[in-house]
């Protein structure tokens, strides 16, 4: 017991001490404006360096994050396969893909998956 508390202490306690006193010593004080903006090989910026970000790459992004997150889902699916009744199995896999080919559907009919509009 005191020694997964010396380990715990030795592993998370000490590196996040050491790398709050880091943060707090190399700190800056000079708050210059020309740092945080844009830097154009010299030259004065022709736009704003923030300019909108089309949302069609967030959609996506976010899809492909979802649909990413499904499919690790599935694939302990062949695992559980052998230790499982055949006729749940192939039920909660096949609902399981169901719900996926829906949401599939759904952001199709959407009009999300379109790129040219």
């Amino acid at each position: 017991m005191v020694m997964t508390f010396f380990s715990f202490i030795n592993s998370f306690i000490i590196p996040m001490a050491v790398m709050i006193i880091a943060s707090i010593l190399s700190k800056s004080n000079i708050d210059d404006q020309e740092k945080r903006s844009a830097f154009e090989c010299g030259f004065d910026p022709k736009s704003s360096a923030w300019m909108p970000f089309s949302i069609q790459f967030f959609l996506i992004a976010v899809i492909f994050l979802i649909f990413d997150i499904e499919i690790v889902l599935i694939l302990p699916i062949m695992i559980i396969m052998k230790s499982s009744n055949l006729l749940i199995w192939s039920m909660s896999t096949l609902m399981f893909m169901l719900i996926l080919l829906s949401g599939l559907y759904y952001e199709w009919n959407q009009g999300a998956l379109n790129w040219a509009k």
